[in-house]
């Protein structure tokens, strides 16, 4: 009867050694599981990116008001009517 203790409590001890230190042990689900929070949060703030930009090739297609922004702005692009001013400072100035 002893030895059939004795067999139990090695299986016991062995088991426990792979669930805490062997492949596919609890440390290792762990790791996996902070891996795939990260992997989502990535992957949430790539389809808030992928929106944005989804919405302003919309604006582009649909109006001329998007455009004309992104020319002034990116471009330095002005109007027939209007008067384009650069202010140029010195070197003292910063």
């Amino acid at each position: 009867m002893k030895w059939v203790i004795a067999v139990l409590a090695t299986m016991l001890l062995l088991l426990q050694y792979k669930l805490w230190v062997g492949d596919g042990g609890i440390p290792e689900v762990l790791q996996l599981q902070r891996e795939v929070s990260a992997i989502e949060a990535e992957k949430l703030q790539l389809e808030e990116r992928n929106q944005a930009l989804h919405a302003e090739v919309s604006d582009l297609k649909k109006g001329l008001d998007a455009i004309e922004e992104r020319a002034r702005s990116e471009l330095g692009m002005i109007g027939k009517d209007e008067t384009f001013y650069q202010i140029i400072k010195s070197k003292d100035e910063k």
